[in-house]
């Protein structure tokens, strides 16, 4: 009798695969909006700018020129979640470097909040881990000289799910920390104080950590109030700055942006986090 097979799981033992079970194909929209995530956390995963198309070994936000992947490149233009900044031609090609946007942030983070998550984990954990003993013990009868490779990619797979459950955990106690707080003194002196910390919070949560540049930080902020200048926004940073609500650091080597950079002390900023 054959072994019960958890699905969306597939183990690779050379030129014959093992396949448990085969998931369904997404639909285009679908499809779309995870080509259209994955440039966008690529893009947040290493601020600055990025090619908009992978180019041989050349890496960019999306793989293809061509196909679903352009079609999700323009949508992602067309709605601004990237900016082009700047084109270069090579020949006939036309190669353009964008920069994700600070509504680039927010789609990322409205689907990939902790109810994205948990819903991974239920459609992931459950099936899989009833099914793994089973089918661990039909296929140690079947492929007895591949056992070491089988063991592997076994543990591989729970440490998989074990991290998918890490997410969970992480992604629940943000959820509980509830929107950030500054004394009514600092509100008063900074009206967008709690814009800033929310908008960093959200950053984090998206991108798995890093510092945001102040160049988007500020962006964001302007969405909200238009008449921010620069010298008022380096001020309410160094305001929050000295009551630790963030942190304002360097970068090593070449400064990103150096007209949005600032001093603190001796040494010049360009990145916040909290």
């Amino acid at each position: 009798m054959d072994a019960a097979a958890p699905p969306r799981v597939e183990i690779d033992f050379g030129p014959a695969p093992v396949r448990l079970a085969a998931a369904p194909s997404p639909a285009p929209d679908e499809k779309r909006t995870e080509l259209i995530l994955d440039a966008l956390k690529r893009g947040l995963a290493d601020s600055g700018e990025h090619r908009l198309y992978r180019s041989g070994k050349l890496p960019g936000l999306f793989p293809t020129r061509t196909g679903p992947a352009a079609d999700a490149a323009l949508v992602a233009l067309a709605d601004g979640l990237i900016d082009t900044v700047r084109t270069e031609a090579k020949g006939k090609l036309i190669v353009e470097w964008v920069r994700v946007t600070p509504k680039g942030v927010a789609f990322v983070h409205e689907r990939d909040t902790p109810k994205a998550v948990l819903r991974e984990l239920r459609d992931l954990i459950g099936p899989t881990r009833d099914g793994v003993p089973v089918w661990m013990a039909d296929m140690r009868d079947q492929v007895a000289a591949l056992q070491s490779t089988f063991e592997n990619r076994a543990a591989d797979l729970l440490k998989r799910l074990d991290g998918v459950a890490l997410r969970v955990e992480a992604a629940l106690r943000r959820a509980d920390l509830g929107s950030p707080q500054v004394s009514g003194t600092v509100r008063k002196l900074v009206p967008w104080a709690i814009e800033a910390l929310e908008y960093l919070d959200r950053r984090a949560t998206t991108t798995g950590g890093g510092p945001c540049p102040l160049r988007e930080l500020f962006q964001a902020l302007r969405d909200h109030y238009p008449d921010l200048t620069l010298p008022s926004f380096h001020a309410g940073l160094q305001r929050l700055h000295d009551n630790r609500a963030v942190r304002l650091t360097g970068a090593n080597g070449t400064v990103p942006d150096p007209e949005y950079a600032m001093f603190i002390g001796a040494g010049m900023c360009c990145f916040a986090e909290r």
